[in-house]
């Protein structure tokens, strides 16, 4: 394993701590992120930089990307100086980004059409669990593939669950995320009426802990909400991208929704407040704030725009966010 060259594109909240971990178990790491100070930092730990992705690509065995949006996705696939044009028979490239599953397909067939194996790796359990190398990881693939990369993932995470072909890890994922953030956005109403209430905020916290109504969110973000820091490195335009995409996937299949769709638009109505200078943003947690308030409107594409962008209200603002030890789950 400690032979493997491993390229790592995007060195942002959580792939900067995975590619730490590669670099901690000895492995030939390369990186390339478009920040600079983020490429040095690994450069001083003993990684070597790449000036494009297809530099990166094709001076490594295997290239994990670990990125904001499908669209950054294809655009470091695809451009030309991108992986694929780096890619060559033998190679391995897995998509740990939160994407969509169509997309991941597609990528995935060019990735083929050049010899090199392909998989969607999504990762699942938030910032701290990457950084310890326990974080839960979805491979979507062929068995061979998932055997072949099973070494790498376990560096990365402790619970490795095979979801079955290219794609599924990704449809898993974005399920996942919207599960948590109705999770967060439920905790934070409940946790308000229970400050204002009365309630002792400890015996509260506790009292969910032990009961039906606990969850991994309760366990790790209630803590973030109630000892005031409210961040867990996570920003409300990825919630909205991901519950969004969460919500096309059930579109696509014709699956009617009545909470996936109020979640999107008050995710959307959070996100634009959270945006505005009247205090500051943060990707989880509860404040009172006077802020402008939205409504949305969906198109026939199912894409979201503001139809009255300064209608104003107080509103209890609840970010949102995803997260939910080595465990190799084959079903």
């Amino acid at each position: 394993m400690s032979d493997l060259r491993i390229g790592f594109i995007g060195l942002g909240n959580v792939g900067g701590q995975l590619a730490g971990n590669l670099l901690r178990h000895g492995i030939e790491l390369t990186v390339r992120d478009l920040d600079p100070e983020r490429v040095a930092s690994f450069v001083a730990r003993g990684a070597k930089p790449a000036n494009s992705p297809r530099e990166l690509a094709a001076g490594v065995d295997l290239v994990i990307t670990c990125l904001p949006s499908p669209a950054v996705s294809a655009q470091v696939m695809e451009q030309p100086d991108g992986v694929l044009a780096g890619l060559a028979a033998g190679k391995i490239w897995l998509e740990m980004s939160t994407t969509d599953h169509a997309e991941a397909r597609r990528l995935a067939a060019r990735v083929e059409e050049r010899g090199a194996t392909a998989m969607d790796c999504p990762v699942s359990g938030g910032c701290h669990r990457a950084a310890t190398g326990n974080i839960s990881i979805f491979a979507g693939g062929t068995r061979a593939a998932f055997e072949r990369v099973l070494p790498v993932l376990s560096i990365l995470g402790q619970r490795i669950l095979h979801t079955g072909p290219v794609g599924s890890a990704s449809m898993l994922k974005v399920l996942t995320n919207y599960l948590c953030t109705v999770h967060l956005a439920a905790l934070a109403e409940a946790l308000t009426v229970a400050k204002v209430a009365g309630l002792d905020m400890n015996t509260t916290y506790e009292g969910v802990r032990i009961s039906s109504g606990n969850s991994f969110v309760h366990e790790t973000e209630s803590q973030v909400i109630l000892n005031g820091s409210r961040d867990i490195n996570f920003t409300m335009d990825l919630v909205v991208k991901d519950v969004g995409l969460f919500d096309a996937l059930a579109r696509d299949h014709e699956v009617p929704l009545e909470l996936s769709p109020l979640v999107l638009a008050y995710s959307g109505t959070v996100h634009a407040a959270t945006a505005s200078a009247s205090f500051p943003r943060t990707s989880s947690g509860v404040s009172r704030t006077p802020a402008q308030c939205v409504s949305w409107e969906r198109d026939s594409r199912h894409r979201w725009s503001m139809t009255n962008p300064r209608s104003p209200a107080m509103r209890w603002c609840h970010d949102a966010s995803r997260f939910y030890n080595v465990d190799v789950i084959i079903l």
